[in-house]
């Protein structure tokens, strides 16, 4: 069967070989301060995919341009700005905080923009402000925290702390975590750029729950379980995590401090599937020691899922053919089935982990069970596109 010319490819052809422009898709992520390494590490995912591609996505030529939003709406919002008006962007992804996704992703949907994104989902954006535009690879806020819920009820807890900042993916990780629990739970919410949980760990200790709950990514995390652990806590109530709370990173910064902790996950890096051994095989090879993290994952699985759209339209001439080509997911995951809901964000199952104590003696993250299967998220109902 003969292969019919896209207007993308016919013009590539007349342009002459090496000479069409790639196709520019802008990055907008979190590349400073505590948390900077979430984004970095998304950014290397899309780029590390883009490198097995040889400089292409779906036979497309395609370019990464990436701005850091330093974790500030407003620097968000111009950067997008900046890509849809100044730089003629159709398709853009990176957005790593939902505070910054809530300033920047309205307007770029609605300037009839393509947004992917490989880690913020809002409640809102997936409810009742959901657009066409707008798709979501890496999980909806509350349904990563569910599964941590779901797990900590089914450990027989009934009464829980759960703590996260005062933002909306921290009002989304209480959320979601209390609507699976189904217990007791008491509220505490900290501060985005808060260290010092000095206070929280006395609250904890004043409300003798069964379990604690906590949704601080980065460097809060890090802080947070280290004073967890120095406040003698963590030999009294157990935790149930989602895996914001439990990445790599935190892992091996914390050290014993993570050691017994349940988590919950959606990928981990031991799953036994062709597309993650890949992955993970060559991240090893591009950067030696530096540890796997979801954010990574989900990069990775953004750039895939481009791609397998870039495949079938050849670019972004057509947006809707695009748009189209997107909601089919027909792309491998690293973390085995993958689909999109009515609105857009993923199907797929979660997972219990184990944290436990490695070969060399530091903690790492041991797949144990499905905790969900087939989950979607609690705001699909409310889409209507």
């Amino acid at each position: 069967m003969k292969k019919l010319l896209t207007a993308a490819s016919l013009a590539a052809l007349m342009a002459g070989p090496g000479l069409a422009d790639p196709l520019k898709i802008g990055v907008i992520t979190t590349l400073s301060g505590p948390a900077g390494y979430l984004g970095a590490d998304a950014r290397d995912g899309m780029l590390l995919a883009l490198e097995m591609g040889e400089g292409k996505l779906g036979g497309v030529e395609v370019e990464f341009v990436v701005e850091d939003d330093g974790l500030n709406p407003g620097t968000g919002r111009q950067i997008a700005e900046k890509f849809l008006q100044d730089d003629g962007m159709k398709l853009l992804t990176g957005i790593i905080f939902s505070n910054v996704a809530g300033a920047a992703i309205p307007d770029i949907v609605d300037s009839g923009a393509i947004y992917v994104s490989p880690n913020a989902g809002p409640s809102n954006l997936a409810g009742a402000e959901c657009h066409e535009n707008y798709f979501v690879v890496s999980w909806q806020n509350d349904a990563l925290h569910e599964a941590a819920g779901a797990a900590a009820k089914a450990k027989g807890h009934t009464k829980a702390v759960a703590l996260a900042p005062n933002y909306q993916a921290g009002k989304d990780a209480i959320e979601g975590f209390k609507r699976m629990f189904g217990g007791e739970v008491t509220e505490i919410y900290t501060q985005l750029d808060q260290t010092d949980f000095a206070s929280e760990m006395a609250q904890i200790r004043a409300a003798a729950p069964e379990v604690v709950f906590q949704f601080h990514p980065g460097g809060l995390g890090i802080a947070f379980l280290k004073q967890y652990a120095q406040s003698g806590l963590q030999g009294q109530i157990p935790m149930v995590l989602s895996e914001p709370s439990t990445d790599a990173v935190v892992l091996q910064a914390v050290g014993d401090a993570a050691i017994g902790i349940t988590a919950t996950a959606h990928w981990n890096r031991d799953f036994d599937n062709e597309a993650n051994k890949a992955f993970v095989e060559a991240w090893v090879a591009k950067h030696g020691d530096r540890p796997i993290t979801y954010y990574a994952s989900q990069g990775y699985d953004t750039a895939l899922l481009i791609a397998s759209a870039l495949e079938k339209t050849g670019g972004l001439d057509d947006i809707d053919a695009f748009r189209a080509a997107l909601r089919e997911a027909d792309f491998d995951s690293v973390r085995g089935d993958f689909a999109f809901g009515a609105n857009q964000h993923p199907v797929h199952d979660w997972y219990v982990l184990n944290i436990v104590a490695g070969e060399d003696g530091t903690p790492v993250a041991v797949t144990d069970s499905v905790i969900l299967e087939d989950h979607g998220d609690s705001y699909a109902e409310l889409c209507k596109m």
